[in-house]
């Protein structure tokens, strides 16, 4: 029964995070931002918010502050649209790499290599992926990080606290990516993300490491069948 009861459990928290559609999903847990990459109609992009020009140093501040992250490690809580929630492990390392690994009893990894994302259900040994450049995730782990091809639809100060939300100029109705950064020092703190269905998945950071020295193999997509595989290669 305890079996039954824990495969029920694993079957109801992929379905809340990741659903049927994997390329929709891979966007909600990254940045992580997974959308596709182009609708049948173009939409019209929203307009920019009026910026200050405090507004756009601390644009500039920011943009240097997340190139200037060289390597991070943090752990995270997911929470997502329909209220579930989940925590991990992520591991960044500029350019273009980023490890997702979520706490038992999610099964799933996430890895993006400077050349992909890979969504790895471990627990039914399956994978997917899909180029990181066509995807929203690559915003935040390109280098370095501009502002110069998003619009800043939204961008609010309070209490020592910086919030912004951007669209891409080429995609605009590929969703939205919102970070939430703590002013002074300044440090990101939480980003949220809105797909083409305006399913929001918000994914908050604690206990980072900057400066961190990772293994690269953390970023590497290793197939556990490769081996078994290569036995029975004539």
């Amino acid at each position: 029964m305890a079996g039954t009861k824990g495969a029920r459990k694993r079957l109801r928290l992929r379905n809340e995070f990741f659903g049927p559609n994997r390329r929709a999903a891979l966007g909600a847990l990254l940045a992580v931002i997974l959308v596709p990459l182009s609708s049948a109609t173009a939409a019209t992009a929203p307009p920019a918010a009026p910026l200050t020009l405090q507004d756009g140093a601390d644009l500039q501040r920011i943009a240097a502050y997340l190139s200037g992250i060289r390597t991070m490690y943090a752990k995270f809580q997911q929470v997502s649209a329909a209220g579930g929630r989940a925590t991990g492990q992520l591991w960044m390392a500029r350019p273009g790499r980023m490890r997702f690994e979520y706490d038992p009893p999610s099964p799933i990894l996430l890895l993006a290599d400077m050349f992909y994302v890979y969504y790895v259900d471990k627990e039914l040994v399956q994978m997917s992926k899909v180029g990181l450049k066509s995807t929203p995730a690559w915003l935040l782990l390109r280098d370095p990080v501009t502002f110069s091809d998003l619009i800043v639809t939204r961008f609010e100060r309070s209490a020592n606290t910086i919030k912004l939300t951007v669209v891409e100029k080429a995609e605009p109705d590929n969703g939205s990516l919102t970070m939430v950064f703590n002013d002074n020092p300044l440090a990101l703190r939480q980003w949220s993300i809105v797909d083409q269905q305006h399913k929001t998945t918000t994914v908050s950071l604690y206990d980072e490491r900057f400066g961190v020295a990772l293994d690269p193999k953390l970023f590497v997509y290793q197939d556990p069948y490769a081996a078994a595989r290569r036995q029975y290669e004539p």
